[in-house]
């Protein structure tokens, strides 16, 4: 999505807090090639197979809600039990709408969505922790339910056919629709598309359909990384992304940053020109992956406590 790539790039070149180290990146880069690193493939463990109607409505279900699972401090965070493991996070959330499905619950009819009540939000969710912004959650799923009935007659397959087989269109024609997808801010002047949900979606799509049928998109290549506080978080332990001190003190003493201050918006922003610069430094060395591949590469390092000696940054936000 050039708004993005570009809007990431001007804030990189004024960034004041965030610097992307061009040496590590290319050091990671032959990490990359050297250990031949291979895309993640779809983990059909904890998402819903089946029809695919009901699949494309419950990622749209999921990515609609798919943020902000870091606890308040001296709160534990939100987890669930599922088959002997406890699962936290994304991986918590996407089982939880796979057993409430599973087990009946209307989750992929638009009549429901729209008329979900908090308490039933809560009884889906289930689990035990600390989740914050429910009824931010809430609220997105509500006008999810009345988009699709009013516009798409409550269909989201009618949604993601609206796009043209285009990647790009699709992530953008939510940005219009709905509010919780439309992640921009501003950076001393500079409008910053980030569009982290709305790309995920479309990613997920992908992935769950193997690039076919409704996942089949056409230019999946004009995807950038999905800025979060994950891939930052594994690029500054790579030493890709350097923090200023005041701001490296904030991130470690897990500080909150403000949604769309000049440090949230540089950490985020620099995130997707890194990962952009690692894609081209890839090219050169003759290894094909595309921005979404990298991101779901680093997305899975996150995972490892390797990667989790350093505190990513916390923003209270709808947005990642």
């Amino acid at each position: 999505m050039w708004e993005v790539l570009k809007s990431a790039k001007d804030v990189a070149d004024k960034s004041r807090h965030v610097q992307v180290d061009k040496e590590a990146l290319v050091s990671l880069a032959r990490k990359f090639l050297e250990n031949d690193v291979k895309v993640p493939l779809w983990n059909c463990s904890y998402h819903l197979s089946g029809k695919v109607d009901d699949l494309i409505t419950y990622l749209l279900v999921l990515d609609t809600i798919n943020f902000c699972f870091w606890a308040e401090s001296g709160k534990h965070k939100w987890e669930i039990d599922y088959k002997s493991k406890k699962l936290s996070g994304y991986y918590a959330l996407a089982v939880s709408l796979k057993i409430a499905f599973e087990t009946g619950l209307p989750i992929t009819k638009a009549e429901y969505l729209a008329e979900l009540s908090l308490q039933k939000l809560k009884d889906i969710l289930g689990g035990r922790g600390d989740l914050q912004l429910l009824e931010n959650r809430l609220s997105a799923l509500n006008e999810l339910g009345q988009i699709l009935l009013s516009d798409y007659g409550g269909k989201a397959r009618n949604l993601v056919e609206a796009s043209g087989k285009s990647a790009v269109r699709l992530a953008r024609l939510l940005a219009e629709k709905l509010s919780s997808f439309q992640d921009v801010s501003e950076y001393f002047g500079i409008k910053v598309s980030f569009y982290k949900r709305a790309q995920i979606l479309v990613a997920d799509l992908y992935g769950a359909l193997t690039g076919k049928k409704w996942g089949g998109f056409v230019d999946m290549d004009k995807l950038t990384c999905f800025a979060d506080y994950k891939l930052p978080q594994v690029l500054r332990h790579f030493e890709v992304l350097r923090y200023k001190q005041s701001l490296a003190k904030k991130v470690d003493q897990k500080t909150l940053l403000d949604a769309g201050s000049p440090e949230e918006v540089e950490i985020r922003a620099c995130t997707i020109w890194a990962v952009e610069l690692i894609r081209q430094e890839l090219e050169r060395m003759e290894k094909g992956l595309r921005a979404f591949e990298i991101d779901w590469i680093l997305w899975n390092m996150a995972q490892d406590m390797e990667f989790k000696a350093k505190p990513y940054h916390r923003t209270l936000t709808v947005f990642y």
